[in-house]
């Protein structure tokens, strides 16, 4: 019986433990948020977006470590007590999307990063 609700428990606990970043969706971002953008505004804005997915993937991949760690040692989830990130990551990756759609969108090439087709 012990034994049974031992495993209830630890299973209860990893449900709820953090997301690792590459098992987050991305969230619903319009690309006519990026539309007023020029090619070039459009590079920097991706260069931009792609660093603050970056730190905060690596700042949700801390807590997810931190998890494990609370869950092996005392059966808790340190996330669940301190928060996370992962709307963070979601709302970044949809941003990317986004991004990458009116960039397609305003046929910005390699070779054309200054202008933008109407």
């Amino acid at each position: 019986m012990k034994l049974q609700v031992l495993l209830a428990v630890t299973a209860i606990s990893l449900v709820a433990c953090a997301n690792r970043p590459e098992s987050i969706r991305a969230s619903h971002v319009s690309h006519e948020k990026f539309t007023h953008l020029d090619c070039a505004a459009l590079t920097v804005k991706m260069a931009s977006t792609r660093a603050d997915l970056d730190k905060f993937s690596k700042m949700q991949d801390t807590k997810a470590n931190g998890d494990a760690f609370g869950v092996f040692l005392l059966g808790i989830p340190f996330s669940k007590l301190s928060g996370d990130h992962e709307g963070d990551v979601a709302r970044l990756k949809g941003e990317v999307e986004a991004i990458e759609t009116a960039q397609v969108k305003g046929q910005c090439t390699a070779e054309s990063k200054t202008t933008k087709s109407s």
